[in-house]
């Protein structure tokens, strides 16, 4: 424990260390002087862990496939004109800084 009890807390083991072996997850607590009260802390911090892992790859899937989508979607018919627009003004651009000809 980290808080007060000197030599007490030195004497007694009450730190509880938890490890999910599927994930390799592992969560170490001495918060507390109780050893129950610890590995009741230490449960909910690693289901914690564990939840957040488990919604940071459902959402990193989720970002895939929502990337793909954008994609793969086609251009609406008003993004196509101003490209187009754009282009054609930047060509006019160029045409005028060529070296007029003479003939």
């Amino acid at each position: 424990s980290s808080k007060k009890g000197g030599q007490k807390v030195n004497k007694t083991s009450t730190c509880v260390y938890l490890k999910h072996k599927p994930t390799g997850i592992e969560v170490k607590c001495q918060k507390e002087r109780s050893q129950v009260l610890n590995r009741f802390l230490a449960r909910r911090i690693l289901v914690n862990k564990i939840e957040s892992l488990v919604l940071g790859r459902e959402s990193e899937e989720r970002k895939r496939i929502e990337k793909i989508r954008r994609q793969k979607r086609k251009r609406s018919r008003r993004a196509k004109e101003k490209m187009l627009r754009y282009k054609k003004m930047r060509s006019e651009q160029k045409k005028l800084r060529k070296v007029p000809t003479t003939e």
